[in-house]
């Protein structure tokens, strides 16, 4: 509770100054499907962050490439991003590894209450242009998970995030830090609420900064009104 008051107070004296900060490199916003609607898979891809990168619900993603959890992609596949056929051939698969392959079940955590994920200023708010809120820090702060769930994504292969850390949390919302100076969660691993996972740092833009979103269903919504109202 002690980091809702935090971040009022800090929203509270955001609005009520008119101090200005210089502009970032701010490319943190939903990508357009290529023309020809498919997407080659990458080595440090997960079907999350490629639905993350053009604002897609991963769950349709996965529908429309016949992908089944865990959710596990090639490098080299050819992924459909608007539901048509692909024609190329697949890229090969694995079967020694795919037989290997854990499956873990996927999570249904309900979250009561988000948590603050840093501690500082918002300097920017949710806007059309930008997905999420800007949080001004110090570098090397500590970044704590909004809520518990599944690291899904944790890499610097999207553009204009810099290090990047994306948690699952059900099956309708996922939350994004970017710009870590440090990651210290990997694919697959499971978090706490509250769990330290980053460090707040400046990759990817020109100021120390935590970018924080939250996307239901593949779409961004304002963190802020999930903290203020403490929606479901």
């Amino acid at each position: 509770m002690k980091f809702l008051y935090f971040f009022i107070a800090f929203f509270l004296s955001a609005c009520s100054t008119h101090e200005t900060y210089a502009p970032v490199t701010d490319l943190s916003r939903v990508e357009k499907v290529p023309a020809a609607g498919n997407y080659r898979v990458h080595k440090s891809d997960t079907l999350y962050s490629i639905a993350f990168r053009y604002g897609l619900d991963y769950r349709e993603l996965a529908a429309w490439n016949h992908i089944k959890p865990p959710y596990t992609i090639q490098n080299n596949q050819l992924i459909s991003l608007n539901g048509h056929k692909t024609y190329a051939k697949p890229a090969p698969v694995s079967i020694q590894r795919a037989a290997t392959q854990p499956i873990t079940s996927e999570p249904h955590y309900t979250v009561a209450a988000w948590r603050w994920p840093a501690r500082g200023k918002v300097i920017r708010g949710f806007s059309p242009s930008n997905k999420g809120i800007n949080i001004a820090g110090v570098s090397g702060e500590s970044i704590y998970a909004t809520a518990a769930g599944k690291v899904v994504y944790s890499g610097d292969g999207l553009r204009g995030y810099g290090n990047l850390v994306i948690i699952k949390h059900n099956n309708l919302y996922l939350s994004a830090y970017a710009h870590c100076r440090k990651l210290l969660v990997q694919d697959g691993d499971w978090v706490k609420q509250g769990q330290k996972i980053a460090e707040m740092g400046k990759t990817g833009t020109d100021q120390t900064m935590l970018h924080f979103e939250i996307r239901r269903a593949g779409k961004p919504v304002n963190p802020l009104s999930l903290f203020l109202h403490e929606n479901k």
